[in-house]
């Protein structure tokens, strides 16, 4: 009868053990949630910005006209 308890008792420590990583894991995969959301607000602001901004005034290689050299 006691090992019986015994194997009891192990496994309930063995529950609140995974329960208790379970709940350290869900924590980090909520920080993680709210970091990949933040990056993507962050994103897409660049991805704005970047549109808004003016053309370059510098040519592109294809539109260089060549060298008089040439």
């Amino acid at each position: 009868m006691q090992q019986l308890w015994d194997k009891l008792e192990d496994l309930e420590s063995k529950i609140a053990f995974q329960d208790m990583t379970i709940e350290e894991l869900n924590q980090e995969v909520i920080k993680l949630n709210e970091l990949v959301a933040t990056q993507q607000r962050q994103l897409v602001l660049l991805v704005d910005k970047l549109k808004t901004m003016e053309p370059s005034n510098i040519a592109t290689q294809a539109e260089e006209t060549p060298p008089p050299h040439y």
